[in-house]
This record gives C-alpha cells, structure tokens and sequence, in this order.
C-alpha cells in the first residue's frame, strides 16, 4: 500500500528536527492539559486523554505521534503532573491505569501507521481512529486483571464498559476535527 501524507507533514514546512520537537511538546502539553478534564471514576478516570491522543495520531504520523506520547510519559515519571488529576511520579505507571497509559503509545502509533497507509481521509480517519482505540482497551483491561483481584470480565467492567460510548463518540469528534482541517488546508490551496 502506497504511503500517505499525515496532515501535520501535508502542512509544509520546513521538516526540521526543532519542527518535529516543537510537534510533540506541544502534543504532549495538549495530552496533558486534556487528562485534567476527568470525571474521577475507580479504578479508570474518564478524561479527554484519549480524544487530544486521536488528533495527535490521526495527524502527526507514526513515529511522531509515538515519540510525543513517549514524551508525556516521561514527562510524568520525572515528576510533571502531566496523568489525570495532576499524578505524577512513578506510581501512575505501577498503578491500576497503567496499562492504559502504555497503550496511549501504541494507540497513537497504530493509528498514525493506519493514516500513513491511506486511511487519512474521511472514513478511513474514523476506522483509523476506531481500530487504534479499540486496541487500547486490550493492555488496559489486562493490566488490571494482572494488578486488582477482578477476574477477566470485571476488569473489562471497569476499565472498558464504561467508556465505550464515549469513546466513539471521541472518535466521531476527532474524526470531524481532522476531516475539517484537511478541508480547510484544500481550499487554502486552492
């Protein structure tokens, strides 16, 4: 399959390394700024994390949108109270949502490689987005079958069930965001 452009690489510019790092601090900023809306739930806190990691991957690309939730991972573990509810440290990364937080990284890769490989526009940005969250579920919900005494089924109760419905509609959201930016930079260019 021929590759596809990213938005954040259809943009133009230059493609500098002070580029691409100005790209993930701010992706990072936007991931952590976002786990700060949270409705506080147990053992999972419901945030917008996942809707600011779906515009990251649906436009930065793989190995951006990785590095940037990289970044914010380990801007959390030296110490910035960048996890939900201003959490920081290592104990985030130990804990009940840990699984989660390793999957924002394989969440936002996944979906940048799926827009890489053409699925950047319309549709494709949804099922991109849509397959990459639903992965994120998989490390979440075993992690805390792993770490809690919830057998198999309550962990998916408590870390998956709650927030599937929110979840797509994040998808839908992030799907329009993006959807609108490449329509935006189309008639800019004319």
């Amino acid at each position: 399959m021929a590759q596809s452009l990213p938005l954040a690489t259809a943009l133009g510019g230059n493609d500098t390394i002070l580029r691409k790092v100005a790209l993930v601090l701010f992706g990072s900023i936007l991931v952590a700024a976002s786990a700060q809306v949270s409705v506080p739930m147990f053992p999972v806190p419901m945030t917008l994390q996942t809707l600011a990691i779906m515009l990251i991957g649906l436009t930065y690309g793989s190995r951006l949108a990785g590095a940037t939730l990289v970044t914010y991972l380990a801007q959390g573990a030296m110490g910035m109270p960048v996890f939900a509810g201003g959490a920081f440290g290592l104990a985030p990364l130990m804990g009940p949502t840990a699984g989660f937080l390793f999957g924002f990284v394989a969440m936002a890769f996944v979906m940048g490689w799926l827009v890489e490989r053409g699925l950047n526009r319309g549709f494709g940005l949804f099922a991109a987005a849509l397959i990459a969250t639903a992965l994120l579920f998989l490390p979440g919900v075993l992690w805390l079958y792993a770490i809690t005494p919830l057998d198999l089924q309550g962990a998916f109760m408590a870390g998956a069930a709650p927030f599937l419905l929110g979840e797509l509609v994040k998808v839908a959201i992030a799907t329009l965001i993006v959807t609108g930016a490449w329509a935006a930079l189309k008639s800019r260019r004319g």
